[in-house]
């Protein structure tokens, strides 16, 4: 390796990004950081950090920061599916709050944080291609806003640059367990729109579910999604059909009439997918290495654990203490075994089918006991997997907490 080779190079800024660069800084190591975009600035998101991605920002030092900002703390979800209604804390103990913070606030702190740790970040560089030697990912080749075309080498490239990844669209990694799109979401803010809950839900099968919540300066997201096989209808007249479908919730509908769109309507489908995380020179954290629908919005709650579990396998490599492919492995055998469960479960709640006669009888148990709603938002939020929630014996004890 040349003497100017750096140890890491990271593209893409943002959730993955970012703390993937400050938390191999902060080991010391040499890291560049870039994105071709510059900082504050937006991103389509869902917006929702749950409890699991709270814990890594108080790990890390930033949470004091993010309350800084204003943005309101969630601690009660709430889930109106009709004729039913279920309200529970999303988390446990001390780590039982969620925030929705605009991309233009998280964003920007996170980039802040890297740089304070000592990565060096380069806004507004764009990635034209990766650099090979013998099979081998070796560093990158870009250019400034400016024109200037830079290279720059490193041991180890990871992209963090998400759904359409150059690094993941260049090395092709293993895809599997994929899934189309489901269905489309589309989101917009608005002024003066109070809720029920510091998060409502609403499922109105067939075909129909939103959620709301607040975020920094006194404005509330509201996200509504729609089957895919009405996408290229809805889209012709978005605040038609998104109004529309909010009145199958007349009350909730006449809040947001009342209420101020201080915004566009943001949205786009996504696909599901886990692709292997590594190869030769390179690695993948965040939606460029495992995307899923946004229903239950963990995207950003996976981009932290991901950049944890990530620079835990890389430090291990890069510090000499255990060879790059089994430190690698481990983290995508990790990561699997984490996320199958709930991807499973979010697959199968995007198609927003109507609940079987089984399902109806088991919510209307689960509304009669507070530990039972309590562990469905936790479901949603990350904190408890669906496996254990859905098990016979824990279905078992809702019912018998019901009969009583």
């Amino acid at each position: 390796m040349s003497p100017t080779t750096r140890d890491v190079i990271v593209i893409g800024a943002r959730c993955a990004g970012s703390p993937t660069a400050m938390l191999l800084a902060r080991k010391g190591y040499d890291v560049l950081l870039v994105d071709r975009a510059t900082f504050p600035s937006d991103t389509i998101s869902t917006h929702l950090i749950h409890p699991p991605g709270v814990a890594a920002l108080k790990r890390w030092g930033l949470l004091e920061r993010l309350k800084a900002t204003g943005c309101p703390a969630i601690d009660r979800y709430r889930f109106d599916l009709g004729p039913i209604v279920l309200q529970g804390a999303p988390g446990v103990g001390d780590e039982a709050t969620s925030y929705g913070p605009r991309r233009t606030v998280l964003d920007k702190m996170l980039v802040d944080a890297a740089v304070e740790a000592g990565a060096e970040v380069r806004e507004g560089f764009s990635v034209d291609e990766l650099l090979f030697e013998e099979g081998r990912v070796v560093g990158i080749r870009g250019h400034s806003a400016s024109g200037g075309v830079i290279t720059e080498r490193a041991r180890i490239v990871v992209g963090a640059d998400g759904l359409h990844s150059i690094v993941a669209k260049t090395v092709s990694p293993e895809q599997y367990h994929d899934r189309a799109p489901i269905q489309a979401g589309y989101y917009s803010y608005w002024s003066g729109l109070p809720l029920n809950g510091a998060f409502e839900a609403y499922e109105r099968a067939p075909g129909r579910a939103w959620a709301s919540w607040a975020t920094n300066d006194d404005l509330t997201l509201v996200v509504l999604s729609w089957p895919m096989a009405e996408f290229e209808t809805n889209r012709q007249d978005i605040e038609r059909h998104f109004m529309e479908s909010l009145d199958r919730a007349p009350a909730f509908a006449e809040r947001v009439r009342a209420a101020k769109r201080e915004d566009r309507f943001y949205g786009t489908p996504v696909p599901n997918y886990l692709r292997k995380p590594f190869g030769p020179g390179w690695a993948l954290v965040g939606d460029a290495g495992y995307l899923r629908d946004y229903i239950t919005a963990q995207g950003i709650s996976d981009a932290f654990r991901d950049a944890e579990s990530c620079v835990t396998a890389l430090d291990r490599w890069l510090s000499g203490s255990g060879d790059f492919e089994t430190s690698m492995l481990k983290y995508q055998l990790d990561r699997d075994r984490q996320v199958m469960g709930i991807y499973e479960f979010t697959c199968n709640f995007a198609m927003l089918a109507p609940p079987t006669p089984e399902m109806q009888q088991l919510f209307g148990a689960v509304q009669h006991s507070q530990e039972a709603m309590d562990g469905f938002a936790q479901v949603i939020s990350g904190v408890r997997s669906p496996a254990d929630y859905f098990s016979e014996e824990n279905i078992g004890r809702i019912f018998a907490a019901a009969a009583h």
